[in-house]
C-alpha cells in the first residue's frame, strides 16, 4: 500500500493532492475548527510604509523578523491577503449614528452614491496559526457513530482553543502587524467568499457558527479546468472564473524596499480590460483598472536549531560535491558549488549570532474575474508581467488548479509541496504584507481616499471627541484645496450638530453658507458692510454669557478706535461709565446705545468721544460692531448649532510691534473688528452651559491673526483648552514656518494636512509638522502633490498628505461627492466674480452670459487609478543593514474624469462613461462586525463539503 501511495504521489495523482477538503465543524471569534484541526485567526493592521524613513523601515522590519523567529517558530502559518469592495450600504446605515442636523439623509446618500461610483477595493490581511489537532473522546466517537451526538463544538473544547488563541494573540498584538482577533463575521466572510454564490452569510450577531448555519456557508460548486476554475451558482450559471498561480523561481537576491516587497505590491497590479484594448494608447492609460490579485501563503518558521541543522546538511552536501569533483578527472567543482559553500558558511554564522531563522513557504496568487474567461486571462497576464519585472516567475498551476485552490482554504494544508521555497526570515519579512498606506479613523465621515500603494477610504472624526488634542492645521500654497477641505470639515461638523464659526479674512467662504443652506443647515453669512450693522456687536453677542461679560470687553474694544488725544483726556473712563449705564438701564442694550449715551453727556470729553465714535460707526468696519441695526432685525450670530461665516476682507491690521499711537483709523477699526469676533468666539467656547455642545472654529489665512496680540492669544487659548471645551480649531495657512513659531498650537496639533509647497524652508517646516524625515526626498514628495502626471496643464486640487492623531501619515485625495457641492465651495476668482455680478444685477436679469452648464455629475472613466510601482533597486532581500536607500514612492496619477476637484466646462470624451459595475475584487463586501445591517451582500462565496469532492471534472459540495 505504501508503495502505491509513493508512486501516486510521484505521478502527482495521490497523497495530499487528492485529499478531501476540510470539513468545517465551527467558526467562532478568532477560531476556525475543522473535524481534525483548530486554527486561530487574526487581522493585521496596515502600516504606513509608504512614508516611513529608512531607519523606521529597518526597525519595523527587524521587529517583524523577531516576531517570526521567536513567536511563530515551529508553527504552521497561513497568510491571506484579500480584497473586498467598500460597502456603501454600510455607510448609509452608519449615517444615522454620525449625523443629526439638516437634511443629513441627503448628504449621506450623496456620499454613498459617490462611494458606489469609485468602487474602491479594500485590502484585508488575515494571519492564521494552527493551534493543534482536535481529539475526539471515545464517548463522542460512539455517539457520532450512533448518530445521536449533539451538533456543534463542545463548550469546554471551545474554551480551551480560545484560551490558547488569546495567549498567542497577546504576543502578536505587540508585533508590527498589530494583530487583533478576527471576529466571527470576518471569518465567516473569509470562508464563504470563495463560492460566489450571491447569498449573504447569515451569521450577524452570532458568537458561534455551527450546524445548519455553517452548512449554508459551505455549499457550492466549482468546475476545475487545466488552467482555471469556474464557479457555478445554484442555477448552473458561471458567476466567476478563478486561476491560482504559483511562483516557482525567484531571484537569488532582491532589495527591500523594492522588488522584495512582493506581497505589498499586489495593489499595484493594473491591466487594460479586453474590451478597451482598441483604445488610443494615450487614452488607454486612463482606462487601467486594478487587478486586485489575492495571496495565500502557507509557511512554517523553522526553530533555530532545526534551521542550523538544515544548513549544516546542505553544507555537507556541498563539501561532498567538492570532494567528489576533486578526486575525479573533473577537478574543478564549478563556480555554482563554490558560491553555494560560501553562502552556507555566511548563513550558518548569521543563524548563530542573529535573530534569524529559515522559513519554508508556499506562495500562491489567486486571480478572479466576474466578467469572462478572456478577462481572467488578461488579468493573469498583468500579474505575470508585474512580477516578471521583479525577476519573479509567476505562472498558472496547470493541471493543479483543484489542489491549489483547496490549498488556499482556511483550515486546509499544503497540497502541492514541490512548489515551495526555503528562505531566511529577513526575506519573508521583507515582503511587507502588512505595508501600504493607512491614515485617519475607523469611524466618522468619509472625506476622501488613499493614493498610496494600497487603496482605501479615509475617515476623520467630524468633531472633537474630548479625548485628545483638537487642533487641525491645513498648510499649503494658494489654490491647492486647503480652504475647500476646511469647508468640508465644517459641513461635516454641522451635520453632526456642531456650532461652526468660520472667520473669512479673504472673503471667499460665501459658498459655505450656500452649501449649508442647500442641505437644510441653519446658516448665516455676515459681511463687513453697513447692511450688516451691529452683527458683531459684543453686547448682544455676549448677552447669553451674562451681561457682565460685556462690561469689560466693550470698553476695551471702543478704546481701540478712540482717537489718542481723547484717550489722553480721560475718554476711557467715560467709555466704561457709559457702557455700565446702558447695560444696567436698557432692556436690550447695544453698543450703538453706548455711543448715543456719550453724545448726550454734558461732559465735553464724553461728548467728543461719542461724536468721534459715531462717525466711525458709519464706516463698513465700524458699522459691523457699533452700528445701529435695522429695527426688528434678527441676530446675525447665535450659539445655535449651524454654520456661521463672518467675512472680513480688506482688514488693514498694523504690523507686529507697531506702536498703537501710530495706528491709522482703518488699522484701529480692523483691530477692533477682530477683537469683537475673537471675544465672541472665546466667550462662546468657554461658556459652561455649552460644554456639551460640539463647537468648531475655522480660521483661514491664520497669519492674519498671528500678526496681532489678540489673535495670538485667541489661537493659543483655543488650542490649549479646546479638548476640555469640546472645540475643534481649524487653521488654514500658507506659512508652515509661521505655525512652527506658535509652540502652544504645535503641542496641541491633533492632525496636520499638508498640500503642495515649493520653497525648501516651507517644505522642511511642513515635513517636521507631518513627522516625515526632512530631506530632499520629502521635499520632492511635497512639491509633486499638486502635479498631475497624466495632464501637465491640470493642477491636482485636494491632493495632500495627512498626519493623524496616531502620527501615521499617508497621501490622501480629498473628494467632493457632487458637482453642485463643488460649485458651491468654489473659492476661485471666477466664483467671486459671479457672486459680485449676482449682487449687482437687478432681480431676474443676468449681469453677463452664464457659463456653459457643467457636465453630468458624477462621471468617471475608471475607479481611482493605482499609482505606478515605486522605483526598484536590485540587491539582496536580506537583513536591513544591506538595504539601499529608498526612493520616494510616487503619489499616483490623478483620478480620471474628475472624481476629485477637477472642473471642466465640456462634456466628457466619448470614451468616458459611468462605471457602475462591481470593482475588480473577488468575494463579498467586507462585513461590519456585530451589526445586523453589515451582512455581506452581492456575490457571496465559500468552501465546499469534503465528502462530495472527488477526482472528477466537477467538484460538488453539500452541507458541512
Amino acid at each position: 500500500m505504501k508503495v502505491l501511495e509513493k508512486v501516486s504521489t510521484l505521478l502527482g495523482v495521490g497523497g495530499a493532492r487528492s485529499a478531501p477538503p476540510p470539513r468545517y465543524a465551527g467558526i467562532a471569534d478568532g477560531l476556525v475548527l475543522t473535524e481534525g484541526e483548530a486554527w486561530a485567526w487574526w487581522t493585521c493592521e496596515t502600516s504606513n510604509s509608504d512614508l516611513l524613513s529608512e531607519a523606521e523601515r529597518d526597525a519595523e522590519q527587524a521587529r517583524a523578523e523577531t516576531t517570526l523567529t521567536s513567536v511563530l517558530a515551529g508553527m504552521d502559518v497561513h497568510l491571506r491577503v484579500l480584497w473586498a469592495p467598500y460597502s456603501a450600504d454600510d455607510y448609509r446605515d452608519e449615517a444615522a449614528h454620525m449625523y443629526r442636523a439638516g437634511r443629513w439623509q441627503e448628504w449621506a446618500e450623496h456620499r454613498a452614491d459617490r462611494l458606489d461610483q469609485i468602487a474602491l477595493p479594500i485590502r484585508h490581511v488575515l494571519l492564521g496559526v494552527r493551534l493543534g489537532a482536535r481529539k475526539t473522546p471515545a464517548a463522542r466517537r460512539v455517539t457520532d457513530a450512533a448518530g445521536v451526538s449533539a451538533p456543534g463544538v463542545p463548550a469546554r473544547e471551545l474554551a480551551t482553543w480560545y484560551t490558547a488563541a488569546r495567549r498567542l494573540g497577546r504576543r502578536l498584538e505587540s508585533s508590527p502587524w498589530r494583530c487583533q482577533m478576527a471576529t466571527v463575521e470576518t471569518l465567516a466572510w473569509m470562508v464563504t467568499r470563495e463560492q460566489h454564490r450571491g447569498i449573504p452569510a447569515p451569521v450577524a450577531g452570532r458568537s458561534l457558527v455551527t450546524g445548519a448555519t455553517l452548512a449554508a456557508l459551505t455549499q457550492g460548486r466549482a468546475l476545475p479546468y487545466p488552467d482555471h476554475l469556474r464557479m457555478v451558482d445554484a442555477a448552473g450559471d458561471v458567476v466567476a472564473w478563478v486561476a491560482v498561480l504559483t511562483m516557482p523561481t525567484w531571484p537569488e537576491r532582491m532589495a527591500s524596499p523594492g522588488p522584495g516587497e512582493w506581497l505589498r505590491t499586489l495593489a499595484e497590479v493594473v491591466y487594460l480590460p479586453p474590451d478597451e484594448e482598441d483604445q488610443d494608447p494615450e487614452a488607454a492609460a486612463d482606462l487601467l483598472v486594478p487587478v486586485s490579485p489575492e495571496a495565500s501563503v502557507r509557511l512554517r518558521v523553522l526553530p533555530k536549531r532545526v534551521a542550523i541543522a538544515r544548513t549544516d546538511e546542505t553544507a555537507k552536501q556541498v563539501r561532498e560535491q567538492k570532494h567528489s569533483a576533486a578526486t575525479h578527472a573533473i577537478g574543478d567543482p564549478g563556480q555554482v558549488i563554490i558560491d553555494a559553500g560560501e553562502v552556507m558558511a555566511d548563513l550558518r554564522a548569521d543563524l548563530e549570532r542573529e535573530e534569524l531563522s529559515l522559513v519554508e513557504d508556499h506562495p500562491r496568487v489567486v486571480v478572479t474575474s466576474t466578467t469572462s474567461l478572456e478577462d481572467l486571462r488578461a488579468r493573469v497576464d498583468a500579474v505575470t508581467a508585474h512580477y516578471g519585472d521583479y525577476g519573479i516567475t509567476v505562472q498558472v498551476g496547470t493541471d493543479e488548479q483543484r489542489a491549489l485552490w483547496l490549498e488556499t482554504w482556511a483550515g486546509d494544508r499544503v497540497r502541492v509541496p514541490d512548489l515551495g521555497h526555503t528562505r531566511d526570515t529577513s526575506a519573508m519579512a521583507g515582503a511587507w504584507w502588512w505595508g501600504g498606506a493607512r491614515v485617519g479613523s475607523d469611524t466618522g465621515p468619509v472625506i476622501g481616499y488613499l493614493t498610496g500603494s494600497t487603496p482605501g477610504v479615509v475617515r476623520l472624526p467630524a468633531v472633537a471627541d474630548g479625548r485628545d488634542a483638537t487642533t487641525v492645521a491645513l498648510i499649503g500654497r494658494s489654490g491647492r484645496g486647503k480652504t475647500t477641505a476646511m469647508m468640508m470639515m465644517a459641513l461635516e461638523a454641522a451635520f453632526h450638530g456642531s456650532w461652526a464659526l468660520a472667520l473669512d479674512f479673504k472673503g471667499d467662504l460665501g459658498g459655505l453658507t450656500v452649501a449649508a443652506d442647500r442641505y437644510g443647515l441653519p446658516t448665516r453669512l455676515v459681511k463687513m458692510n453697513r447692511a450688516h450693522a451691529g452683527a458683531a456687536d459684543l453686547i448682544p453677542l455676549l448677552a447669553e454669557a451674562g451681561r457682565d461679560a460685556a462690561r469689560a470687553e466693550v470698553p476695551a474694544q471702543l478704546s481701540l478706535v478712540t482717537p489718542p488725544h481723547l484717550r489722553a483726556a480721560g475718554a476711557e473712563v467715560a467709555l466704561q461709565a457709559a457702557t455700565n449705564a446702558v447695560i444696567s438701564s436698557s432692556p436690550t442694550p447695544a453698543t450703538w446705545q453706548v455711543l448715543q449715551h456719550l453724545r448726550d453727556e454734558a461732559d465735553p470729553v464724553a461728548r467728543a468721544t461719542g461724536d468721534a465714535l459715531f462717525e466711525l460707526s458709519q464706516t463698513p468696519h465700524g458699522a459691523l460692531f457699533m452700528g445701529r441695526p435695522e429695527r426688528g432685525a434678527a441676530p446675525a450670530l447665535t450659539t445655535r448649532p449651524g454654520v456661521w461665516v463672518v467675512q472680513l476682507p480688506g482688514l488693514a491690521l498694523p504690523g507686529v510691534g507697531e506702536e498703537r499711537e501710530r495706528w491709522t483709523s482703518v488699522q484701529a477699526l480692523s483691530v477692533a473688528v477682530v477683537h469683537s469676533v475673537l471675544a465672541y468666539g472665546v466667550t462662546t467656547a468657554g461658556r459652561p452651559d455649552l460644554r456639551t455642545l460640539p463647537k468648531t472654529v475655522m480660521v483661514p489665512e491664520v497669519h492674519v491673526l498671528t500678526g496681532t496680540a489678540q489673535g495670538r492669544h485667541f489661537l493659543d487659548y483655543i488650542a490649549r483648552v479646546g479638548r476640555a471645551l469640546g472645540v475643534r480649531l481649524g487653521l488654514d495657512t500658507q506659512d508652515a514656518t509661521g505655525i512652527l513659531m506658535l509652540p502652544g498650537v504645535i503641542e496641541q496639533l491633533a492632525m496636520v494636512v499638508g498640500f503642495q509647497l515649493t520653497s525648501a524652508p516651507q517644505q522642511d517646516a511642513l515635513a517636521e509638522l507631518l513627522g516625515l524625515p526632512v530631506g530632499p526626498a520629502t521635499r520632492e514628495r511635497i512639491r509633486r502633490l499638486a502635479i498631475d502626471d497624466s495632464d501637465r496643464d491640470r493642477i491636482r486640487h485636494g491632493h495632500s498628505i495627512i498626519r493623524d492623531p496616531r502620527f501615521g501619515a499617508a497621501a490622501v485625495q480629498w473628494d467632493i461627492p457632487t458637482a453642485e457641492l463643488l460649485d458651491d465651495l468654489d473659492t476661485s476668482p471666477r466664483a467671486a466674480a459671479d457672486e459680485a455680478d449676482a449682487e449687482a444685477a437687478p432681480d431676474g436679469v443676468p449681469a453677463r452670459p452664464s457659463p456653459p452648464a457643467p457636465p453630468p455629475w458624477p462621471w468617471s472613466c475608471s475607479p481611482p487609478s493605482r499609482p505606478a510601482a515605486p522605483p526598484r533597486v536590485r540587491g539582496r532581500t536580506a537583513r536591513p543593514r544591506r538595504r539601499t536607500p529608498r526612493a520616494p514612492p510616487p503619489t499616483g496619477p490623478a483620478p480620471t474624469c474628475g472624481p476629485s476637484w477637477q472642473r471642466t466646462g465640456a462634456p466628457p470624451a466619448p470614451s468616458c462613461r459611468l462605471r457602475s459595475g462591481p470593482p475588480a475584487t473577488s468575494g463579498t463586501p467586507f462585513p461590519r462586525p456585530r451589526t445586523p445591517a453589515a451582512r455581506p451582500s452581492g456575490p457571496c462565496s465559500w468552501t465546499a463539503r469534503p465528502s462530495a469532492c472527488r477526482a472528477r471534472p466537477r467538484i460538488r459540495t453539500g452541507g458541512a
